[in-house]
């Protein structure tokens, strides 16, 4: 891909982010998952899940 190519590309998503509404882009935002799992994985999770049992 050329840097033309590229630039281009780039042009069309930041023109596509700025037409759409703000209200819409707020809601397409998605929810951050905990930090536990975030640095650890699915450790914690499995660990949670033993403990409640």
């Amino acid at each position: 891909m050329s840097f033309q190519e590229y630039l281009k590309y780039l042009t069309r998503l930041f023109v596509q982010y700025m037409e759409t509404p703000k209200d819409e882009r707020r809601q397409r935002k998605l929810p951050r998952e905990s930090w536990s799992s975030r640095w650890f994985g699915a450790i914690p999770m499995s660990i949670r899940l033993l403990w409640r049992k």
